[in-house]
């Protein structure tokens, strides 16, 4: 065996998934979790339910600044697959250098992508909806009664139960690459390390990639605060 052959077969630790990409995910998982969990409970819960929501819109800021700057492969450009990719990945006859085994696969991708564009919509409506009970959105002042009706009615059925069979479906899909293919993707969001072959280029996770994460967090704390307070 050469010395390139072996040291493509070689295998070490890889850092795929920055720390930022990290806390964002499971920041994520738990702001969902407790939006539904408030909306569910009612009454005086509908304002943490409006935080937990204004929380979320911050972390979908930071997603979309992050997907363009962000570590490696926590980047859109290096995740998000066309269709012949993701045929390619159902036949099993992905080629070399799309390396999906590192990252988000073609079909994970688009479920991530789904998952961030119906909660956007999810935030987007939340912010002009009115329950005529205890809950009206900051921004509700800026659409006719009608739009915030269709709003509400989005964010109460259709969006919520999206939102759900969504992450049934991401979880589902964790439960079956561990169970069918022995494949662990919740470990590596943990530790953000995968064990891949030497030419696998990782994403860059250092104290300064790390720092214009928090700076972009902050500044999207910001922009969202400022929305809020459109309303006020």
């Amino acid at each position: 065996m050469s010395d390139e052959a072996a040291h493509a077969s070689a295998t070490q630790a890889i850092r795929v998934w920055d720390l930022p990409t990290r806390i964002f995910h499971w920041l994520l998982a738990a702001l969902v979790v407790l939006s539904f969990v408030s909306a569910w409970i009612g009454g005086g819960t509908m304002a943490w339910h409006m935080r937990f929501g204004y929380g979320t819109f911050t972390l979908l800021l930071f997603r979309l600044a992050w997907g363009v700057v962000g570590g490696r492969w926590s980047r859109f450009a290096n995740f998000v697959h066309g269709p012949r990719a993701a045929l390619r990945y159902l036949r099993n006859a992905s080629r070399p250098d799309e390396r999906h085994h590192v990252g988000h696969n073609p079909l994970g991708a688009w479920s991530v992508l789904a998952l961030l564009t119906v909660l956007a919509i999810q935030v987007g409506t939340g912010l002009v909806a009115d329950d005529e009970v205890s809950f009206n959105g900051p921004l509700l002042k800026f659409v006719s009664s009608a739009t915030s009706s269709l709003a509400t009615h989005w964010h109460r059925n259709v969006g919520q139960w999206l939102v759900l069979s969504l992450v049934v479906l991401h979880v589902g899909a964790i439960a079956f690459f561990w169970i069918r293919r022995r494949q662990d993707l919740v470990a590596p969001m943990l530790h953000g390390d995968k064990m891949l072959t030497l030419d696998v280029p990782p994403s860059i996770d250092t104290l300064g990639s790390r720092a214009m994460a928090l700076a972009i967090a902050a500044f999207c704390a910001i922009a969202v605060a400022a929305v809020v307070r459109l309303g006020g």
